[in-house]
């Protein structure tokens, strides 16, 4: 095990910090000939096999598929029609291009990103700072900022939450060192190494010790509210150094915070809190666990008094530590063992002196070094599964070096060209766009087949890519509640805006396995129900299907136009003469329209990807 000495150490973060300055990286890999490369490893292994592959997609499903995965909506049907009449034979890849130049692909994926962080958050508060992490966000893969230099931001990151996306991860985990260095090595390693925190690996190689060598890195990180005017306004991750040079951060003063909380989360001005105006407050770890004991009078309230008079156990040893304790599993009572930082896999160890700061950024820069391959696999199988449909590891987040890879040169030619980009994000979404993999059609796999990328497989649209499409089918800039309590995802009360209120109903963690992500009754039933999409359909009324049906006067063109809208396509000849048949068999033309569109939005093929 080898160790930072100071000297080296500086110079080594200088030279770094200057090549990240001024942009330095080898050449560009060829797009082109990387995906041949996989496309050759991955043909070679189905033939091997005997598994055929499906032919390529129509133009159609190409580009609502390429446009849902870089913008996150479907195209209009002005964009369809152009596409499928064009005759260019590059076509493909220029609408890959101009897409990956879009602000929509940049939205698109910093909300892709958000649900990877937040949707496993353990601080019941982290949504506090999940507009500020989509700016901030978005800001990276508008100027795309390297995958190495995103993922040191979100590993060294101190500041106020309403004003630093940064913090994200340690805002989102609490500052817990343990929580943040399951999630480090889940998010940028595609390891699941938690399973190690009470026990070796079951599975792959790592030992206890090792877990907790990576959450030594991190037991300095604070969340402390942020004070303005004798209340609590914001939260901030700070560095708390006092062992290295002074107290950088403040110790949470106990009876000090007692009055402010209080005043802060009393809701009835009785200067008490119940164990329900506790829940979202810095006291909730403590109400769930010892309200009884806070409770010293029993009328089911705790006073300031109460509060202040509560000792908490060795001083909050928890808040005040600045080293890392391997906790003793056979007496919890027990402090534990002091463990060092040092990255797994390298077994390189931080220096013990080091600031909160430098260790984390000695730990990016283990992380995200060249010659540490689990980096570059770990972002590269995330983003083939999501573009493709599978992975060649699933699930994404759970690789580790005891399992086998489907198709390893295939993941092995794509790894090398994107650590050879400079970790160049679109660089990776062009190469895998190109692939024969990601081009190929939908087709009910063979008997007894077991090997993936042999045709398109369908999944489920995020929540994000739900919504956009939703709004763009409607003609609408956003879906609003026609009265309070009148749409099912309007119940969900302190979720701010329309788009956040429908991730919490349609919302789903983007790291599950996708065969295992399917719709539920709730969303069934907003879809059907909303009141909103009820009347955004209506005909009597200047909504984009009333506008349609006045300017298209002929069914067979009405209803070409209506599949355009909502599934990026024409109708197949059946399809054709079944919505004809309804539009002839109603009364009212109108209506049978009304009907024909919400049978389309409500149809498994609106909500998936294809």
């Amino acid at each position: 095990m080898t160790r930072f000495r100071p000297a080296v150490r500086l110079l080594t973060l200088t030279i770094l910090a200057a090549a990240t300055t001024v942009g330095v990286k080898a050449a560009e890999p060829d797009s082109a000939e990387v995906a041949a490369k996989v496309d050759r490893a991955i043909h070679e292994g189905l033939l091997e096999a005997g598994v055929g592959v499906a032919p390529p997609t129509n133009d159609e499903d190409f580009l609502r598929r390429v446009a849902l995965d870089l913008a996150g909506r479907i195209p209009t049907p002005d964009q369809v029609l152009a596409f499928t009449a064009s005759d260019d034979p590059a076509k493909r890849v220029k609408v890959v291009e101009r897409l990956l130049d879009s602000d929509e692909y940049a939205r698109n994926w910093s909300r892709y990103w958000r649900d990877v962080i937040f949707s496993r958050a353990t601080n019941q508060r982290a949504r506090l700072v999940q507009p500020r992490f989509e700016q901030w966000m978005t800001e990276q893969l508008r100027e795309n900022t390297s995958w190495d230099l995103v993922a040191t931001e979100l590993l060294t990151a101190n500041g106020d939450v309403r004003e630093n996306g940064r913090v994200a991860l340690m805002y989102a985990h609490d500052g817990d060192a343990s929580e943040i260095a399951a999630e480090t090595s889940r998010i940028f390693l595609g390891i699941q190494l938690s399973c190690a925190n009470c026990h070796d690996h079951p599975y792959d190689p790592w030992k206890r010790e090792q877990f907790h060598q990576l959450a030594a890195y991190f037991p300095r990180v604070r969340v402390r509210p942020v004070v303005e005017d004798g209340r609590p306004r914001s939260f901030e991750v700070i560095s708390f150094d006092r062992a290295v040079g002074g107290n950088r951060g403040r110790s949470f003063d106990f009876a000090q915070a007692a009055p402010l909380l209080v005043r802060r989360y009393d809701k009835n001005g009785d200067r008490k809190l119940s164990q329900d105006e506790m829940q979202g407050s810095p006291l909730q770890r403590l109400a769930d666990r010892l309200f009884d004991r806070l409770d010293t009078d029993g009328d089911e309230l705790v006073s300031v008094e109460e509060l202040q008079a509560y000792e908490p156990p060795v001083n909050i040893a928890e808040r005040t530590r600045t080293e890392h304790l391997m906790p003793n599993l056979e007496n919890p009572a027990q402090p534990g063992t002091r463990i060092d930082p040092a990255f797994f896999v390298s077994t390189e160890a931080a220096a013990r002196e080091l600031s909160d700061a430098d260790r984390r950024l000695v730990l990016a820069q283990q992380i995200t070094e060249p010659e540490n391959v689990w980096f570059a696999r770990a972002y590269v199988n995330r983003m083939w599964a999501e573009l493709v449909g599978e992975g060649f590891y699933a699930p994404v987040d759970d690789m580790g070096p005891n399992r086998s890879a489907s198709f390893p040169a295939a993941l092995d030619a794509l790894s090398d060209g994107f650590t050879d980009s400079g970790y160049d994000v679109k660089w990776l979404f062009r190469t895998i766009t190109r692939t024969e993999a990601y081009q190929r059609s939908l087709r009910t796999p063979e008997p007894g087949q077991t090997l993936p990328f042999a045709s398109a497989v369908p999944s489920r649209l995020r929540a994000d890519q739900v919504y956009d499409s939703l709004v763009q089918a409607l003609g609408v800039q956003e879906l609003t509640a026609g009265r309070p309590g009148g749409d099912r995802m309007m119940a969900y009360r302190g979720v701010a805006g329309p788009r956040a209120q429908f991730t919490q109903l349609f919302g789903f963690d983007p790291s599950a396995d996708k065969s295992d992500v399917i719709g539920d009754v709730p969303q069934a039933l907003f879809l059907m129900n909303s009141d909103f999409v009820n009347r955004a359909i209506r005909t009597n009324a200047p909504t984009r299907l009333g506008t349609l049906l006045y300017q298209y006067q002929d069914n067979a063109k009405a209803v070409e136009q209506l599949y355009l809208i909502t599934l990026a396509r024409k109708p197949t000849e059946k399809e054709l003469r079944i919505c004809l048949d309804h539009v002839e068999s109603r009364e009212h033309r109108g209506e049978a329209y009304e009907d024909l569109m919400w049978s389309l939005l409500n149809s498994t093929e609106f909500v998936s990807r294809r």
